[in-house]
């Protein structure tokens, strides 16, 4: 499914649960609130997140559906957490809507799974890469790109912070050979990448063609864990994006990271590929 809505990502998270609980059961939205004596509007709204979900209704509407009480326990329990995933609020006028909602999603994961085929991800970016990427971006207007860049280091920010969130990341050789920028601008993105892979909460790896095929032959994803949510994928299309939340769907997935992990140079050889191409420049 695209986001085409903004509500906060915390929000949007429980009520994916929330409908997700609902298609189990079999049930439309009437006959989902009349089970559960809510009105439809009110059910709609729990499910979109357009407005802050009470517990009391987030339990109410679950017992409805005949869920386990350690899910009802989860979910009510996710509503109250304080809602730190709008932190992009201030550089609204400068990330979609689309985009915005997995800047927030990811500012709530407890771990991260991310391919990136063409460029390096956007979490182990240097500025100056960073920088020069939207410099060369025709979706980023000008007068934009450095504000562009201040959310993409920020967001960079919870691999370091208190409680750092776990990252896995699996990147092409290709994303690693493309020139951006300077020589100075690509050594100090690889001496990055380097110090990055030696954090203990960072697995790194390069996927490289002479290891053989792997199952993420659709291009870019990610996948995000939560401590009280279900894992969500997303996949950027080309002006959009795409978020997988279907167990089974996001399982498929899963699965391709795994494949991943197995044909990508293990993490002592990928810091060596690294390496090499530095004395290259």
């Amino acid at each position: 499914m695209v986001a085409v809505r903004n509500p906060s990502a915390l929000r949007w998270l429980v009520g994916v649960e929330l409908a997700n609980y609902r298609k189990r059961t079999g049930l439309k939205q009437a006959d989902a609130a009349n089970r559960a004596g809510v009105s439809v509007g009110k059910l709609s709204h729990l499910e979109t997140g357009e407005r802050q979900q009470q517990p009391s209704d987030i339990a109410k509407v679950l017992s409805a559906y005949g869920a386990a009480q350690h899910d009802v326990n989860r979910l009510t329990s996710l509503a109250e957490v304080p809602d730190e995933s709008n932190w992009w609020g201030a550089w609204r006028d400068v990330v979609p809507d689309w985009f915005g909602t997995f800047v927030g999603l990811e500012r709530l994961a407890t771990k991260e799974f991310v391919f990136e085929p063409i460029v390096i991800p956007g979490l182990m970016q240097t500025e100056e890469y960073a920088r020069e990427l939207s410099r060369s971006s025709q979706r980023v207007r000008l007068d934009h790109s450095e504000r562009v860049v201040e959310v993409r280091m920020e967001r960079a920010h919870r691999l370091s912070a208190e409680e750092p969130m776990h990252l896995h990341a699996t990147v092409n050789e290709q994303a690693l050979r493309l020139r951006v920028g300077s020589t100075e601008t690509m050594r100090e993105q690889y001496e990055h990448l380097i110090d990055l892979a030696g954090r203990p909460n960072i697995l790194f790896q390069v996927v490289v063609p002479e290891r053989g095929r792997h199952e993420a032959s659709n291009g870019q994803f990610v996948v995000l864990e939560f401590d009280k949510a279900r894992p969500i994928v997303y996949a950027e299309l080309q002006d959009g994006a795409m978020y997988v939340q279907h167990p089974g769907e996001v399982n498929t997935y899963r699965v391709s990271a795994r494949s991943l992990e197995r044909v990508a140079l293990p993490p002592d050889e990928s810091v060596r590929f690294v390496a090499d191409l530095i004395k290259r420049l």
